[in-house]
């Protein structure tokens, strides 16, 4: 079977997880730098067969786009390009990097572990694929 990944967009790190094979569970897998970020999913989708590429849609608690909708729409443009049979998805990303923050605090991380950027923004894109994998059960 193959694997579903989502992409937590940032301007600085971008963070990355994706499915099992079965598509029922979602795993943090990497951050990478956004100027990298294509390259590194073709590298994982040359050894990974990934059916849906889920990318996050940040908005402003009002419903408009977040500043950062701009940079990721010219990502989504590279992205369509890049990989054309591959479905691209957006699904809300809102509150996901606090959801991920209280999730280390109630897991009890240690304070060195929740100050790491590239810890929450993996666990965020955990939080958007599996509200994706959710959502997709209830459909």
């Amino acid at each position: 079977m193959s694997r579903i990944m989502a992409i937590d967009y940032g301007t600085k790190r971008c963070g990355i997880a994706v499915t099992d094979p079965l598509q029922t569970c979602a795993f943090g897998l990497d951050t990478v730098a956004p100027d990298k970020l294509i390259s590194f999913l073709k590298a994982y989708t040359t050894n990974e067969s990934v059916t849906h590429l889920v990318v996050g849609e940040p908005k402003q608690r009002d419903n408009s786009p977040s500043e950062v909708e701009a940079k990721i729409a010219v990502f989504l443009i590279k992205l369509k390009r890049e990989f054309p049979k591959i479905d691209i998805v957006r699904h809300d990303e809102r509150f996901t990097s606090k959801m991920a923050q209280q999730a280390l605090i109630q897991s009890g991380a240690p304070k060195k572990v929740r100050q790491k950027k590239e810890v929450i923004d993996k666990l965020s894109a955990t939080l958007i694929l599996q509200g994706y994998l959710d959502q997709q059960k209830r459909i």
